[in-house]
């Protein structure tokens, strides 16, 4: 199973504090904790794409490129890439770039992000958002298995004998998440094409995630790809750890409070109860975490939340050195034993497609007729 930290690059106040880091210096901050997450054996370090203050990562695939070069293991993700106001084309090109210059170490998550006004800045209209999503990947992907390629669509210019360039590493395209927390449509276009399923629930109650799951699970094995719990999940978490709950509460409540995406809301302790946030000790992370399989399923990637609200540095350093040395190895061993044996304990890598071959699914191209009336329309 894969364990890693993402971030949404945002900067805030530190209430703390009163300080505010420069946006040269937030994005200091996010190689260092991608740099750390290797260092202590964590798998993955994602980072989010915005394009408004207050927040930073808005060329993702500059710094993981930056990130690469100094890493040797680490797997290389985003959460999201925007397929909705990205052209397909240029994210085929920066992602196969990644590919190469990582070995192979880079996937995506794609999504249609949570910020409206981005839909305008880039000439697209948010109302169009589920069928841009649909298009977009699927000229995606035959950027990334075609050559000479025939286009047309409703949102881009067309294109005529086009070949994407460079190919991808090996001819393998790199392995696609898509990232929703309430769109059954993005859920449905997964399970089409045998994709992954990102559940974001830092926001939802166990319920919410459960249907979202399950909807995925169910259609992915209504187009063949494999039994409902052999289906390619991964979950997002949030954390804050101490020696002590008490501690733990003191330190971060600060940081919640005055949260911009929920300060001023739910009270900490009402927001732990309803969503995965864990704020407590190293054993209550893994005992909540491990409860993320009692309603999802068993599932292969978890990514959690540490260095976001103005937290500093130090800080965030500190609980992914407590995540890589005393959550991470229980929450593996856990989870593995748990594990029915013909359930994958990890999502498809570069090694993994690169062996299954041609024939693979994530390596075919499907009829785009058929992604227009499974996605569009959100059967479910």
């Amino acid at each position: 199973m894969q364990f890693g930290i993402f971030s949404v690059g945002d900067v805030t106040t530190d209430p703390t504090t009163g300080t505010t880091v420069s946006e040269h210096e937030r994005i200091q901050a996010m190689t260092a904790i991608a740099l750390k997450a290797e260092e202590v054996g964590l798998d993955v370090f994602a980072t989010g794409e915005h394009h408004n203050p207050p927040f930073v990562p808005s060329s993702p695939t500059t710094m993981l490129g930056w990130i690469a070069a100094r890493t040797e293991k680490l797997r290389l993700s985003t959460a999201t890439t925007l397929i909705t106001t990205n052209d397909p084309v240029k994210i085929a090109e920066d992602f196969a770039m990644l590919q190469h210059l990582s070995g192979g170490r880079a996937d995506l998550t794609l999504g249609r992000g949570n910020t409206g006004p981005v839909y305008p800045w880039f000439g697209k209209d948010i109302r169009q958002g589920i069928p841009l999503a649909v298009e977009n990947y699927h000229l995606l992907r035959r950027l990334w298995r075609e050559k000479n390629i025939d286009w047309e669509g409703r949102f881009r210019t067309p294109l005529q004998g086009y070949t994407s360039t460079p190919a991808p590493l090996d001819d393998t395209p790199p392995f696609v998440w898509h990232g929703s927390i309430r769109s059954p449509e993005i859920a449905e276009q997964a399970a089409f094409y045998g994709d992954g399923f990102f559940h974001n629930n830092i926001f939802w109650n166990k319920e919410h995630t459960e249907q979202m799951v399950n909807l995925y699970r169910r259609r992915f094995e209504h187009y063949g790809h494999g039994s409902a719990d052999q289906a390619i999940v991964g979950l997002g978490g949030q954390v804050f750890m101490a020696d002590t709950e008490n501690e733990a509460k003191r330190r971060f409540r600060p940081y919640f409070d005055n949260a911009p995406v929920y300060g001023h809301g739910p009270s900490l302790e009402d927001f732990t109860d309803m969503t995965p946030l864990t704020v407590g000790t190293p054993e209550m992370v893994i005992d909540k975490t491990l409860s993320f399989a009692d309603y999802a399923g068993d599932y292969q990637r978890q990514l959690f939340l540490v260095d976001h609200a103005g937290l500093p540095l130090p800080q965030v350093l500190e609980q992914i050195e407590i995540l890589g040395t005393q959550v991470v190895p229980v929450l593996r061993a856990e989870f593995d034993r748990r594990r029915p044996a013909h359930v994958p304990s990890d999502p498809p890598t570069h090694e993994s497609l690169v062996a299954a071959g041609p024939g693979s699914p994530h390596r075919r191209v499907a009829p785009a007729a058929s992604v227009a009336t499974a996605a569009a329309k959100g059967e479910n």
